[in-house]
């Protein structure tokens, strides 16, 4: 008997803010406070927008966020937490979820609020509800992408005689995919 469907909701389809997002944008520049307005769309139609302000000049950094959520204004810090950069230059910067106090690079909206994604119950990312069949094709597919990938007259394999970790990585998704045969894709 199959299982039944969940219909789980995804990660992916979930509105999001990224500290990689925010450093691109000048947000956590050192000593200052910036405001702002983030804006998501799919397929040009915008689906949500939010204010918000970047402190990074108090003693406790905290980014606040102010928006409506089905009419309901929505006021709220997140902190933000620095950590020293292990190549000695700079910082790494996390969010500190308000209900986890877990240092995270991404908070999710689901169900209103910006939060850590282990805050939520029952939420997957896309790939997680592909079928046994799927998962099979997309890695034979990812090892074929990387075996073109080694053909590239611009792709570095080799770096001061050690192999570079993209041509491992490379190798590694090939010899993965190369254990499905492709009579066993037709047969599925």
């Amino acid at each position: 008997m199959p299982k039944p469907y969940t219909f789980p909701t995804l990660f992916d389809e979930a509105l999001q803010i990224s500290i990689t997002k925010l450093k691109v944008w000048d947000y956590l520049n050192p000593e200052q406070i910036i405001s702002g307005t983030l804006t998501w769309s799919s397929n040009g139609n915008k689906t949500g927008s939010i204010s918000i302000k970047v402190n990074t000049q108090s003693e406790q950094p905290y980014i606040e966020l102010d928006y409506k959520y089905n009419d309901e204004p929505r006021n709220y810090k997140v902190q933000l937490v620095s950590v020293p950069s292990n190549l000695g230059k700079g910082v790494i910067w996390y969010f500190l979820c308000p209900q986890t106090n877990k240092r995270c690079r991404k908070l999710y909206s689901i169900g209103g609020y910006f939060l850590h994604r282990e805050a939520f119950n029952g939420c997957m990312y896309t790939s997680q509800t592909y079928s046994k069949k799927w998962r099979k094709l997309a890695r034979y597919f990812d090892s074929v992408k990387a075996a073109e990938q080694v053909y590239n007259p611009y792709f570095k394999t080799y770096y001061k005689g050690k192999p570079t970790r993209s041509y491992l990585r490379a190798l590694w998704q090939t010899e993965k995919g190369a254990n499905i045969s492709p009579l066993e894709l037709l047969n599925m």
